[in-house]
């Protein structure tokens, strides 16, 4: 089985320069010490306008990550690219492969946080279309070594050539977020990986890896269970009152979450907000608790097909990731 880390860090505003860089600081050095514990891969999300100092600028975090590890994948889970320029993130994205070496993964989605989309005065019934032209926009500024001009819905451009070139090639593999059975078909339609949440139960998740299996060969491409990765909340305890404890402060952390997901109307059910409903569903299916327990969790995840997990730890993560690499890692595999 195959571990990386996904998650953020906080900058918050109000507090010295000093303190408000020690966050982003704090989570490089948790991923150099990652790398070390021998994890494959960093995951790093993007969210604007919450309050809560979450990194808004993900590539230029990750680039300076990148700078300070070796082997480490870089990850994106998720720049929202209805928010982007897509030549410019393309320009973005392909510096930092070049600069890592060819280590970066491009993990991509539509948004989902009713106060992001009010916050960019963005309506939200435009995501699914502007994600779908700027990922095209990408691809053809990755792959085009000629000058071309574009005349699309939202993005126009007139005779450019797009640089620097990406390391990989064709490109970084895409990863996209997705969770509905349709959107998953479109993940694999667009011959990009596959990202699934920390919230949904070990059965949804296995029918949701099938259906993107399904749909990867029936194009008549070849399954690799590398190209999905399931996110994980995770924290390591001692028994199970530690456990239930850090539970309660997870729940607090997601309540939080909701608050700035959800539109007024209610009517955005997506991610998050479509756990928030049930008391504890976003919690229920955390691997919270003695090694023995998490072992048992990740035994069930791999016996309906996943093969490559995402640990969010929060902001506190250290502790639990050295007793996860200790004491889980050698017994349900390692990475790959």
């Amino acid at each position: 089985m195959r571990f990386g880390l996904f998650g953020s860090a906080a900058a918050r505003r109000g507090v010295s320069g000093a303190e408000a860089a020690r966050g982003l600081h704090d989570y490089v050095e948790t991923n150099i010490e990652a790398e070390a514990l021998g994890l494959y891969s960093s995951f790093l999300v993007e969210h604007h306008f919450s309050g809560m100092g979450q990194v808004s600028a993900s590539l230029d975090v990750q680039g300076w990550l990148a700078a300070r590890t070796s082997t480490l994948r870089i990850g994106t889970a998720v720049i929202v690219l209805p928010w982007h320029n897509p030549v410019m993130l393309a320009e973005q994205a392909a510096t930092v492969d070049l600069l890592s070496g060819g280590r970066l993964d491009f993990g991509i989605g539509r948004g989902y946080r009713h106060t992001e989309f009010d916050g960019f005065c963005m309506p939200v019934a435009e995501a699914e279309a502007r994600f779908d032209e700027a990922l095209g926009v990408i691809r053809k500024a990755w792959t085009s070594d000629e000058r071309f001009s574009l005349a699309g819905r939202f993005w126009q451009y007139k005779d450019i050539i797009v640089e620097p070139p990406t390391s990989q090639r064709p490109h970084p593999p895409v990863w996209i977020a997705a969770g509905k059975d349709e959107s998953i078909r479109k993940v694999a339609a667009l011959r990009c990986n596959l990202l699934l949440d920390q919230f949904a139960d070990t059965a949804t998740i296995g029918a949701r890896l099938a259906s993107y299996r399904s749909a990867v060969e029936a194009r008549g491409g070849t399954f690799d269970p590398m190209q999905v990765a399931v996110a994980r909340n995770f924290y390591v305890a001692d028994n199970a009152a530690e456990a239930a404890a850090a539970l309660e402060r997870q729940a607090q952390v997601h309540a939080r979450m909701v608050a700035v997901s959800r539109s007024p109307d209610g009517s955005n059910r997506s991610h998050i907000t479509a756990y928030a409903d049930t008391p504890g569903g976003t919690e229920a299916n955390a691997l919270y608790g003695t090694p023995d327990r998490i072992v048992a969790e990740l035994e069930a995840l791999q016996a309906v097909g996943v093969r490559y997990v995402l640990l969010n730890g929060g902001l506190q993560v250290r502790q639990s990731l050295r007793r996860f690499a200790a004491e889980i890692m050698p017994g349900i595999g390692t990475r790959s």
